[in-house]
């Protein structure tokens, strides 16, 4: 039953997100996502063109079964590292695109490159996601695919409780770009889909479904549809796909399981770790895949059927409740494999206080004395915490403070978030970890990047303003020292809240953000 007091934050946010219609700018073109007013009264542009100056360092090994580094999903890699091997925009006189993909809703959130450079990314809205393939400059479509709509999108409507879809990290949002160009995801009805994309004698582009795997035989699937509204059974979203490297496609769900699909037989396996959620995606190695859960972090490998084994689980620090700013009571990172040798794991935990990075040896063989390299508290008392996966480049770390962020109305009326940027570094010899550096730069949700061809991290700040304008800005901070180098202003209202979405450097350089309306661009002008 619907409480007084969650019906009234469903009519504010419902009211909130209106908005953003009723202040559209009239001058806006119709594939442009509107500008809220207060845009002529905020800056447009603050610092100076950077000069690019690379960072040294070994990038993550290739993955055979994924698209090159860089290309290939929300995080980059296999790795999980968060970084680009091209330069992102210095500003010099940079410009900014958008493309409006619904009136309400349309965030395009991972965004991947085919081997043309071609953007193919899902957006969300509230009729269900899209599998788009887009222009990389002009934004337009160029082919589309329907996906089945979420069991969140429809609980929202009919129990008027929006916070459902803003914490739901199923339905394709984590999807991955294979080494042969094709989409690799979950659909909202537990189902793998492999996708490819091409181009027909007639010029137009579509999408095929090479192979559809039914996951329903192993995972609960009684979930709330227009059709069924009342389900008596349980309900298992699948939150993230990523192959292996051998070949095979793991796959997780919310409420903790980790399964496998063989691509060439079909066959599946799964296990279940009970009591236990999963909503971040996962990283790959060579030696194995690494899994965080809301109490625990793994190290998984594959029996010889294929069936998913614990090599290693190393518990921690999971606080006493959810914070605002984190989808559950757990940890809110992707783990980073990482270090010369990638040996290697990070993430952080949700302790009470403060939250911590976490930087443990990977391997079965490791001792249980000897995992933990470092436990580093980060950002001020009370407040702190994250939801999005952290960067790591060589043996060093970047975390951004998500705290007090929670869905689109957050930061509504001129209002922001405590904010803070920190970089850890783990020490040569393994002894522990130092804090190089801290920013007070308000990232108030995005999984930022790294471009390692201009030594330039990239993240989407919001600041508070007293006249209640919402200012949002792709900001660039130096690697090496923290220091702002400079932020352009994308857009003004909730229409140009990124609501979790990562920023991707594409091949040409330009960045790119997923927003609540859709997607912007920018790039250098000069």
């Amino acid at each position: 039953m619907t409480t007084p007091r969650r019906r009234a934050r469903a009519l504010a946010l419902i009211a909130a997100l209106a908005a953003v219609l009723a202040w559209a700018t009239p001058a806006a073109l119709a594939d442009e996502i509107p500008l809220a007013p207060g845009h002529r009264l905020v800056d447009h542009y603050d610092g100076a063109p950077a000069t690019a100056r690379p960072v040294p360092g070994t990038p993550p090994a290739q993955h055979p079964y994924l698209a090159p580094n860089g290309r290939s999903g929300m995080h980059a890699d296999g790795a999980g590292s968060g970084t680009h091997p091209w330069s992102g925009p210095l500003g010099r006189d940079p410009k900014v695109t958008s493309e409006k993909i619904a009136a309400l809703g349309g965030e395009c959130a991972t965004v991947t490159f085919d081997s043309e450079g071609r953007i193919l990314t899902v957006c969300g809205t509230f009729s269900g996601f899209l599998l788009k393939l887009l222009d990389p400059r002009s934004l337009d479509t160029l082919a589309e695919y329907r996906l089945p709509q979420r069991s969140s999108t429809v609980e929202a409507v009919t129990r008027l409780d929006f916070e459902r879809i803003f914490k739901d990290t199923s339905g394709g949002a984590y999807f991955y770009l294979d080494d042969r160009d094709r989409v690799v995801l979950a659909d909202s009805r537990q189902h793998v889909l492999r996708i490819a994309h091409s181009r027909g004698a007639d010029g137009r582009w579509a999408f095929t479904v090479e192979n559809d795997w039914d996951l329903t035989a192993l995972v609960p699937h009684d979930c709330v549809s227009w059709t069924n509204l009342f389900p008596s059974g349980v309900c298992d979203p699948v939150t993230s796909v990523m192959p292996d490297w051998d070949g095979r496609i793991w796959w997780v769900t919310r409420l903790g399981r980790v399964g496998t699909v063989d691509p060439g037989t079909g066959a599946l396996r799964a296990i279940r770790l009970d009591g236990e959620e999963i909503q971040n995606s996962f990283s790959v190695a060579q030696d194995g895949v690494s899994i965080v859960s809301d109490h625990a972090l793994y190290g998984f490998g594959a029996g010889a059927d294929g069936t998913p084994e614990i090599r290693w689980r190393q518990t921690y620090d999971r606080g006493t409740g959810t914070k605002p700013g984190s989808v559950n009571q757990g940890s809110g990172t992707t783990p980073d494999l990482f270090g010369e040798r990638e040996d290697y794991v990070a993430i952080t935990d949700n302790a009470d206080d403060r939250m911590n990075v976490l930087v443990y040896r990977r391997g079965a063989d490791v001792p249980a004395a000897e995992r933990l390299v470092c436990k580093v508290p980060v950002f001020r008392s009370g407040a702190s915490t994250t939801d999005n996966s952290l960067i790591s480049w060589g043996d060093s770390l970047i975390v951004e403070n998500n705290y007090g962020y929670e869905n689109p109305t957050t930061l509504t009326f001129g209002r922001s978030v405590t904010g803070g940027v920190a970089r850890i570094d783990v020490r040569p010899d393994g002894s522990g970890c130092d804090t190089v550096w801290e920013s007070a730069v308000r990232s108030p949700s995005t999984v930022p990047k790294l471009s390692t061809a201009n030594g330039l991290l990239y993240f989407y700040e919001k600041e508070p303003n007293a006249l209640g304008i919402d200012a949002w800005y792709l900001t660039a901070v130096d690697f090496r020292t923290g220091q702002r180098a400079f932020r352009r202003l994308t857009g003004t209202g909730v229409a140009y809240d990124n609501n979790w979405a990562p920023i991707t450097i594409g091949p040409d350089g330009t960045a790119y953000v997923g927003v609540f309306n859709g997607i912007v661009a920018v790039r250098d002008g000069a």
